[in-house]
C-alpha cells in the first residue's frame, strides 16, 4: 500500500525491553535527527563495546535518565520520504501503566517489544513478561488495529532462528487467549546493532519478511481502517454554540465541533440527541468557507433551518439513525489512581464535550493478567486494574460501542473531590436502549 498518511504508533512492552532504544535507533537511522543531536549521541558513545546510548533521545526527563526507566509518554515526530509518522515511546513499568494507556488512545499501530534473553526459553512452552501481557491485553481493548512484535535482543542468542520461533508461538498463544481481533505480524530485531530495522539485516537470512520501517510505512491508518458501522452514524457532538456577534439583530447561530462520525449535507434532516428535536441543516462551514458536505473528521459550523434548543454536549445525528442517548452502561475500564475504586462514591464521567456524574453499579469481572483469567465477585479495583463494569449515569450521554467508533465509544472518569482521571473506559453495551 502506497500512502502518504499520518502514521502514529507506540512502543509497548516490559521494563528494558529497549523500547527507547529501539526509536533511538529508528530516527538514527532513517537520519531524521539535528546534526546536534547526533553530535551528542556520537560523543557519549561507550567505548568499551562502541555501542550508542540511544535511550537517552527519548527519555528526557531527569528522572527517566537516572533510574534508567521511562516514566513519561515521549512523542516523537519523523517522516520518510513515503509517509509521516508521529511516535510515542511509552512507559514499560507497572507503576506508569496508565501512562501508556494515554500514548496508545490514539494510535494507529503498536510495536509490542519483547526482550527475548529474559525468557526462559529451555521450556516446551515460553512464558512471557507479566507486562507483555497486560499491554497487549490493552491493546486489545483499546482496538489498536495493527500490532507488530518485535522480538528484541537477538544478538544476546546469536540471532537463533529456533528462539524466535518458540516467543512467536508464545505470543499466538496470548493473542488467542485475549481474543485479540487482529492478526499479530512478527519481526526478529536487535535495537542495539540495528538490524532488521531500517534496512534487512544479514545475520538473519532465515527471517523473509521486511524490516521495521519499511513495514511501518506500509501499514493502513486507523483513519483509512475500514469501519462499517462509520457509514450510517453521522455524529456531530456540539461543542460551542456560537453567535456571530452577539446582537439582538443578529438571528446567526452556528453550532461547532468535530464531525466524528458519517457524514453530512445541506438540506440533511438531522435529530438532536438527547432531546430527540428535529431539524434540516441550513449551511455547512468548514474552515475555507461554506461547504455542501462534510465527511468525518471535519470541523465544522453549522446552522439549522428553524430555531432549536442545543446546548454543549448534544449531539447531531442523522435523523433516521437508531442511536438513542442512554443513562446505563456497561464497558471496560482501566483504573488508573493510586486510590482503589469506591463503588459506594459518584464520579464526573466526561464523555465528548459532556460532564455527568455517574456510580459503578456493578463490578463484573476484573482481568488477571498473570493468568488472563476473570475474577468475579468483585468488590474494588487497584491501580493499573482492568474489568467489566456496569455504570449509571445521572443524565443521558450519546455514545456507541467502542468498537463501532473510538471517539463516541470511549470516556475518562473524574474524582470530583480532586479532579484527577481515575480511569478510562471504552462501552460496551448502552444497557436501556
Amino acid at each position: 500500500m502506497s500512502t502518504n498518511s499520518l502514521l502514529r504508533f507506540i512502543t509497548a512492552g516490559s521494563v528494558d525491553d529497549g523500547k527507547s532504544t529501539l526509536i533511538g535507533r529508528l530516527l538514527y537511522d532513517s537520519h531524521s535527527l539535528m546534526s546536534d543531536q547526533v553530535d551528542t549521541l556520537e560523543k557519549s558513545q561507550d567505548s568499551s563495546n562502541n555501542s550508542l546510548d540511544f535511550a537517552q533521545l527519548t527519555d528526557g526527563l531527569a528522572a527517566e535518565r537516572e533510574q534508567g526507566i521511562t516514566i513519561d509518554v515521549a512523542y516523537r515526530y519523523f517522516a520518510t520520504p513515503k509517509r509521516k509518522f508521529i511516535l510515542a515511546d511509552t512507559p514499560g513499568h507497572e507503576q506508569y501503566t496508565r501512562n501508556m494507556v494515554t500514548g496508545a488512545s490514539t494510535a494507529d499501530a503498536a510495536i509490542v517489544l519483547i526482550d527475548a534473553s529474559r525468557l526462559d526459553l529451555s521450556q516446551d512452552e515460553v512464558t512471557l513478561q507479566r507486562q507483555s501481557k497486560r499491554h497487549s491485553a490493552l491493546l486489545k481493548l483499546l482496538g489498536i488495529p495493527n500490532i507488530i512484535v518485535a522480538i528484541n535482543k537477538l544478538d544476546l542468542l546469536g540471532y537463533d532462528e529456533t528462539a524466535f520461533n518458540k516467543i512467536v508461538e508464545a505470543y499466538k498463544k496470548l493473542a488467542a487467549q485475549i481474543n485479540l481481533a487482529v492478526t499479530p505480524l512478527f519481526i526478529p530485531i536487535s535495537a542495539l546493532h540495528g538490524e532488521n530495522i531500517v534496512h534487512l539485516s544479514e545475520r538473519m537470512p532465515w527471517y523473509k519478511g521486511p524490516a521495521l520501517l519499511p513495514l511501518l510505512e506500509d501499514l493502513p491508518s486507523r483513519q483509512h481502517s475500514k469501519d462499517t458501522a462509520q457509514g450510517d452514524l453521522s455524529l456531530f457532538p456540539v461543542q460551542r454554540v456560537v453567535r456571530q456577534d452577539g446582537s439582538a439583530l443578529d438571528d446567526f447561530r452556528g453550532y461547532q465541533g468535530r464531525l466524528t462520525a458519517g457524514k453530512l449535507v445541506v438540506g440533511q434532516e438531522i435529530r438532536v440527541e438527547p432531546s430527540g428535536q428535529r431539524s434540516r441543516i441550513k449551511e455547512i462551514f468548514g474552515p475555507n468557507g461554506s461547504q455542501q458536505e462534510a465527511v468525518s473528521g471535519q470541523v465544522l459550523t453549522i446552522t439549522l433551518d428553524n430555531d432549536v434548543d442545543i446546548s454543549r454536549g448534544d449531539t447531531l445525528v442523522a435523523a433516521d439513525n437508531a442511536i438513542q442517548a442512554s443513562r446505563s452502561i456497561r464497558a471496560h475500564i482501566a483504573w488508573m489512581d493510586d486510590k482503589p475504586l469506591n463503588t459506594a462514591r459518584r464520579y464526573w464521567l466526561k464523555h465528548g464535550h459532556q460532564s455527568v456524574y455517574a456510580k459503578v453499579k456493578k463490578l463484573e469481572y476484573r482481568w488477571d493478567v498473570n493468568n488472563l483469567s476473570r475474577e468475579e465477585h468483585v468488590e474494588y479495583l487497584d491501580m493499573n486494574d482492568i474489568a467489566q463494569a456496569q455504570l449509571s449515569l445521572q443524565q443521558a450521554i450519546t455514545a456507541t460501542p467502542y468498537t463501532d467508533n473510538h471517539l463516541s465509544g470511549a470516556f475518562i472518569l473524574i474524582d470530583e473531590a480532586t479532579n484527577h482521571t481515575v480511569a478510562a473506559g471504552m462501552i460496551n453495551t448502552l444497557l436501556d436502549q
